[in-house]
């Protein structure tokens, strides 16, 4: 029959069973999480981010970085497992295996006399007549009688060879994981019940109702739902960089900041030194200056911020502004996406998005990554994008790009495209650059992405397009740089906070401002990049009927070119009514200026027949100089013009004239090699 008794060592053993269910997995999750970001700090090696700061490992900054509240944490439960373990390993003895040959200090087989030796030899010890001590006397008749037994006594060896015990078949001990005192007196039944009704009830709901109410408020981007209501609510068709911010201040996490009185005086310095940036109306100034007042402090306040970071000036900030300051940027990137997202997100019945506000938001997320002014990306001379490309490199300023601008070199892509030594001749001599600081130049173009795209276009199984077909998008997207790296953090010296690059692969109708697909492209995640394009080429052989081996073969190129700096973008959509569409393929960095990739595709779709031949797409291949949007104005292409141009944003009749004279390319797809972004023509037939 089982006997039961109440083991006080089983309560410590159930602690560090319930401690290490859920300390050992998420210890686990955050060491792989500090891997991965060891293995993505490949991050530029310039003098201006050495000085910033957020690369340098110095000790002090590992162990503030390790002095977390999670991590102190969890360093201290730990020690609090190991003291379990150690408590347990010496107070638990009472479920030792009985060995006769262990207790008498023999090796097992030992014959007779030696096991009659080493009983005597004990006995001088521990025998009641020798030794009067009751712990000695009990040792000896628990353990040393019976082991002497279990080895000389032919039914107690029987019992211990069958059972293991000398005294034949033992009952299993039960005991209850709780304290012993709480056992011992019938007083303490309030507090058990309370501790049972406290951990198996009480704990449980607070934990349901704290995810609950995180879930309710968070998306799984940690971006709350009200602020995906609002960025909804104001997104516009047509939005400038600069309405844009209207609209990215207006974050719920923004509105939390902290309004403090004594921020009133520096946010009134700070005002001074950005007002130029603010596109307030110069001939009511005043006026305007109190519109911007009246608004809700904290949107000021974000503002301001913001501008702070666009013209350089963090500074000038007090210390308590200081930390409003890094909690703003520290947010921004997941705002911009999920702003990015309700811009792109579909806005009719074809589940298109819209393009203008969501080029507006990724020029937006440029100019606060690499601190460049909104204002510096006014088209000026022959470049579209104005000098902001040029102020994202190290040591050059305005008046070092009116210097090199008097050698007629005002397009970004020009510099890029020179040889380095013409380069350093230009920046030593026009722009008097030292040598350390035109290898700062150097280091930081060699990092610069390079970007080419390859779309595919096809109704699978047929030869080209009807309206309702659903049309399937590949495309290929190729990174390269000039330091042969695929995957790295961008120069951005003046972010305070590490940031991946993104890219974004929007094919669109520029003349309708309609995005008919977009997808989020990344260059860090190899991996996960490797496993997708695999299974979409498995998937769409398999469907073609191919054979094993032709998929193997075709899995393994694929898998060779994502490692060689390529990502698959593939999609579905349905096609529109009959009709031409002239369609713009983009990829856009969030990064980095001057990187932006764009080219044409060409779609005729005819009207659906019962046996009728079918149009298709039409790629063409060639420099697009113009994008431009073709519609009726309204109020809000009316705000848009008087704010300065996009650099997507020129007119549609030199598009349509470049067309022309390049001619179609293959029907269905799309090559284009090297950077765009500016249009001046630097694209490769």
């Amino acid at each position: 029959m089982a006997a039961s008794e109440e083991n006080n060592a089983l309560f410590p053993i159930f602690i560090l069973t319930i401690m290490a269910l859920a300390l050992v997995p998420y210890t686990i999750m955050k060491l792989c999480s500090a891997a991965s970001k060891e293995t993505k700090s490949i991050h530029c090696k310039c003098s201006d981010c050495s000085r910033s700061g957020k690369y340098r490992k110095s000790l002090f900054k590992r162990i503030s970085n390790f002095s977390t509240c999670s991590n102190l944490t969890i360093v201290l439960l730990w020690v609090v497992m190991i003291v379990l373990v150690y408590y347990i390993k010496t107070q638990s003895t009472e479920n030792q295996v009985f060995d006769p040959f262990q207790i008498l200090g023999l090796e097992p087989r030992a014959p007779e006399s030696e096991i009659k030796k080493a009983y005597r030899k004990l006995s001088v010890v521990y025998h009641p007549d020798k030794n009067p001590d009751p712990d000695a006397n009990k040792y000896f008749v628990e353990k040393i009688v019976k082991a002497y037994q279990a080895l000389t006594d032919p039914v107690s060896r029987q019992n211990y060879e069958t059972y293991g015990h000398p005294d034949g078949r033992q009952g299993f001990e039960m005991g209850i994981a709780l304290p012993k005192f709480l056992l011992e007196s019938q007083k303490n039944g309030g507090i058990l019940l309370l501790g049972i009704v406290g951990v198996c009830i009480l704990l449980p709901l607070v934990i349901a109702v704290v995810y609950l109410s995180k879930s309710a408020k968070y998306t799984g981007n940690y971006v709350m739902h009200q602020t995906l209501s609002t960025y909804y609510y104001f997104m516009k068709p047509s939005l400038a960089p600069s309405k844009v911010m209207d609209v990215f201040i207006k974050a719920a996490e923004y509105t939390e900041i902290p309004i403090r009185r004594t921020d009133n005086e520096p946010l009134q310095k700070l005002f001074m030194l950005v007002r130029s940036e603010l596109n307030l109306d110069l001939k009511n100034i005043k006026q305007e200056q109190a519109k911007f007042w009246k608004q809700h402090p904290a949107l000021v306040k974000t503002e301001l911020l913001i501008q702070a970071q666009l013209t350089r000036e963090p500074a000038s900030l007090s210390p308590s502004l200081q930390g409003d300051f890094k909690h703003v940027l520290e947010l921004a990137p997941r705002l911009l996406e999920e702003l990015m997202k309700m811009a792109l997100v579909p806005r009719n019945a074809q589940g298109q998005g819209w393009l203008r506000p969501a080029i507006g938001v990724v020029e937006l997320s440029q100019c606060i990554i690499q601190a460049v002014p909104l204002s510096a990306r006014k088209a000026t001379g022959g470049s579209s994008e104005g000098i902001a490309p040029f102020l994202q490199l190290p040591h050059f300023s305005e008046a070092v790009v009116k210097k090199i601008a008097r050698k007629k070199l005002r397009v970004f892509q020009e510099l890029r495209d020179m040889s380095m030594q013409e380069r350093a001749e230009l920046l030593s001599q026009v722009a008097g650059f030292s040598p350390a600081e035109v290898e700062d130049v150097e280091t930081v173009l060699a990092a610069m992405p390079s970007i080419s795209l390859d779309v595919e276009c096809e109704t699978e199984g047929e030869e080209g397009i009807q309206e309702g077909d659903i049309v399937t998008i590949n495309a290929w997207v190729t990174l390269r740089r000039d330091n042969g790296l695929i995957g790295a953090l961008p120069h951005a010296p003046y972010f305070p906070f590490h940031k991946e690059e993104n890219f974004w692969f929007l094919l669109a109708d520029s003349v309708s401002n309609n995005v008919w697909f977009w997808q989020k492209v990344n260059f860090m995640e190899e991996a996960a990049a490797i496993t997708a394009a695999s299974k979409t080429i498995e998937d769409t052989m398999e469907g073609s009927g191919a054979n094993m081996k032709e998929i193997s073969a075709t899995i393994k190129k694929t898998v060779d070119k994502v490692k060689s700096g390529s990502r698959l973008v593939t999609g579905k959509l349905p096609a529109p009514a009959e009709g031409n569409y002239n369609l713009t393929c983009y990829c856009l960095c969030d990064s980095w200026l001057g990187c932006d990739r764009r080219t044409n595709l060409k779609v005729k779709i005819l009207k659906r027949t019962r046996a009728g031949t079918r149009g298709g797409f039409v790629a063409e291949d060639g420099p697009i100089t113009e994008d431009g949007i073709e519609e009726e104005e309204d109020a809000d292409d009316e705000e848009y013009d008087e704010d300065y141009e996009s650099e997507y944003s020129e007119d549609e009749a030199d598009e349509q004239q470049d067309t022309k004279q390049k001619g179609p390319a293959a029907n269905g797809k799309a090559h284009n090699q090297g950077s765009d972004s500016e249009g001046s023509g630097s694209e490769e037939d």
